[in-house]
């Protein structure tokens, strides 16, 4: 059997593997839309995001897909007008997390594509070598 095949396999499980962890922070980016500070002067959610990596595995030869890390987006944080709020500050101004949900659905509908592509990677793989077993006791 051939260790391409074999490998296709690694390499896809380390693609659909980056991609779960990047679907997990986009939902917690989603879930922390609106999640404001406490009380006046507190911070309020900051966005996260996933970058990737290609790590070579010594024992394959194959470059695997692996997280490089996941880091705070520091771009700048919107203000909206709304004074009765517990972290207003004396202007009434409450700062809002910087996510856009928008871009983040975008974000998971890639990340999704990408796993169900790694995924089919798998599934075509794991076909091709119960083929060739078949027609090996054949």
């Amino acid at each position: 059997m051939s260790n391409d095949l074999v490998n296709s396999l690694s390499i896809s499980s380390s693609g659909m593997k980056a991609q779960s962890l990047r679907m997990r922070v986009i939902s917690e980016n989603i879930a922390n839309a609106n999640s404001t500070g406490l009380t006046p002067g507190d911070m309020p959610y900051r966005r996260q995001v996933v970058s990737f990596e290609s790590e070579l595995d010594k024992a394959t030869g194959a470059n695997m897909v692996k997280v490089g890390e996941v880091s705070k987006d520091p771009s700048q944080f919107q203000t909206r007008y709304m004074p009765g709020h517990p972290s207003a500050d004396a202007d009434g101004y409450v700062k809002m997390p910087n996510v856009n949900t928008l871009v983040e659905t975008m974000d998971m509908r890639e990340a999704q594509r990408s796993y169900e592509a790694n995924l089919n990677v798998i599934e075509v793989s794991h076909m091709m070598i119960m083929r060739t077993i078949d027609m090996l006791r054949g």
